[in-house]
């Protein structure tokens, strides 16, 4: 290991400031030079390598990002970090998206400046090798595992699936939010873990949270923590996502799905890296990774005022995007064999041979629930299966197909095929979607006697998306008494 101090680089055109930041990081043992302009700075970096530059925005000659842009190009190794004007998130977001390790906010908090250039110089011996499967042990993730390290079990040789893999690899190595796209069972889960492992937060936390699945009225302390008293049967002081993931990674799974007044919260904890626990009058610094996830289409949501436009870019300085396995059909093969290993070995008997005709059938199906879906026909095959032989169960996988329209309103038996004619397009698409939904709720709400807990798990659902959907729809129970969750 390099007994050297790392050496950094500081520019600002503020002699006060530079001095600050000169004294503040020789005290933590680093070499440091300093530079005032642009020029001054690329004269140093001619003759001198750093481990990590450390760069003002605004400066006398010309920008911070200039530099940026002079290291991506000469492939150096320094890693960067841009302080930027208070406020200033599109500096922020621009500076990452074009490759920064990270941001600081003037006036620099003193202990965060140093927590983060901490982040930066052990970062820049690399990012270590993907683990042997034989190394530490993962945390319990989705269905699409398969085994050994997140990005092994990115199963797969083709176009789509590599550009995943190439972009996991680039992007894990910085601090830059990323946001991970992809249909449900595509396997966000794994892609996030993926990001963390290579990363050189991996010896740190990854804490997975699903915000769709957490009550509205305990987000805040959830993610926040919150002290002892602060609220009924809080017994004792308890810690929240943000402080259980410091020094790692927070994946926030179904980010969408956060109410407008969370979000609001969620990015001040971001942009200022400090959260405030529920009962706590002062608050807590936070060095966390953020990595979010959704499968729903989040720019339209900005569009539709479901979802804050400043947080969306704060999230979205990154992008990830997975493929559905329709799309990528010529990994079947190796997704199988992949997925019968793990199977037997859980089960504790032999992987049974994949056949190409037990191959052909399997792609026969839509496969709309993605890995996921494949994963669960796996299952019933090989639980179904007879000795060695494998039988794909066409019925079942069908269940998870979209509903069509005899589905939902069967014709009379006596009506003539020949009758059947095209519905016609609909004039106003929202209203005919909004009437479909609200068909569809009112007869799940009498079915289950108008219990919304009920009626929620039945859709599959939370509760306080189907209060949300009941109040825009303008649904009302029999009497407005509300024979719901609380019966």
């Amino acid at each position: 290991m390099n007994s050297q101090p790392a050496s950094i680089l500081v520019v600002d055109d503020e002699p006060d400031l530079r001095t600050l930041y000169e004294l503040t990081l020789l005290r933590e043992g680093y070499r440091i030079d300093t530079a005032g302009t642009v020029a001054q700075a690329r004269e140093l970096l001619a003759t001198h390598s750093y481990d990590v530059v450390i760069t003002d925005m605004r400066l006398p000659d010309g920008f911070g990002m200039e530099l940026l842009h002079d290291l991506r190009q000469q492939q150096r190794p320094e890693r960067c970090l841009v302080m930027t004007a208070y406020g200033s998130a599109e500096n922020a977001v621009e500076a990452l998206r074009a490759g920064a390790f990270d941001y600081l906010t003037k006036p620099v908090d003193l202990k965060q400046f140093r927590a983060v250039v901490a982040s930066a110089v052990q970062g820049t011996e690399g990012v270590q090798p993907p683990r042997a499967a034989t190394g530490r042990p993962g945390a319990p993730g989705t269905a699409s595992r398969i085994g050994g390290t997140a990005l092994e079990r990115l199963v797969g040789e083709s176009e789509a699936i590599r550009n995943v893999k190439q972009r996991v690899a680039k992007v894990a190595r910085g601090m830059a939010p990323v946001l991970v796209r992809g249909e449900s069972g595509t396997g966000k889960e794994l892609v996030a873990r993926a990001l963390h492992e290579n990363s050189q937060r991996a010896a740190g936390p990854m804490v997975a949270v699903n915000c769709g699945a957490i009550p509205e009225a305990l987000l805040e302390a959830e993610f926040f923590g919150a002290r002892k008293g602060s609220y009924t049967g809080a017994t004792q002081d308890r810690a929240g996502y943000f402080q259980a993931a410091q020094g790692g990674t927070l994946f926030l799974d179904e980010i969408g799905d956060l109410p407008l007044a969370m979000q609001s919260k969620l990015l001040r904890a971001i942009q200022e890296r400090s959260v405030r626990p529920l009962g706590a009058t002062q608050e807590e610094p936070v060095d966390v990774r953020i990595v979010s996830a959704t499968h729903r289409d989040l720019a339209a949501d900005v569009q539709a005022g479901r979802f804050r436009q400043d947080l969306y870019y704060r999230l979205n300085v990154i992008e990830v995007v997975i493929p559905p396995l329709r799309e990528r059909r010529e990994d079947l093969p190796a997704l199988c064999r992949a997925l019968l290993t793990r199977i037997a070995h859980e089960s504790g008997t032999t992987a049974p041979e994949l056949t190409d005709s037990m191959v052909q059938a399997i792609a026969a199906h839509p496969l709309t629930g993605n890995v996921r879906e494949l994963e669960n026909l796996l299952h019933r095959a090989v639980a179904l299966g007879d000795g060695d032989e494998l039988h794909v169960d066409c019925a079942v996988s069908s269940v998870t197909s979209l509903p069509t329209l005899a589905a939902t309103a069967p014709l009379e038996a006596s009506a003539p095929a020949a009758a059947l004619v095209p519905e016609p397009l609909p004039r106003d698409l929202q209203g005919w979607l909004d009437q479909q939904e609200r068909s569809i709720l009112v007869r799940a709400l009498q079915e289950n006697h108008f219990n919304r807990t009920a009626t929620a798990a039945r859709l599959g659902i939370s509760l306080r998306q189907i209060r949300y959907r009941i109040a825009r729809l303008n649904i009302s129970a029999p009497g407005d008494n509300h024979a719901d969750e609380d019966a």
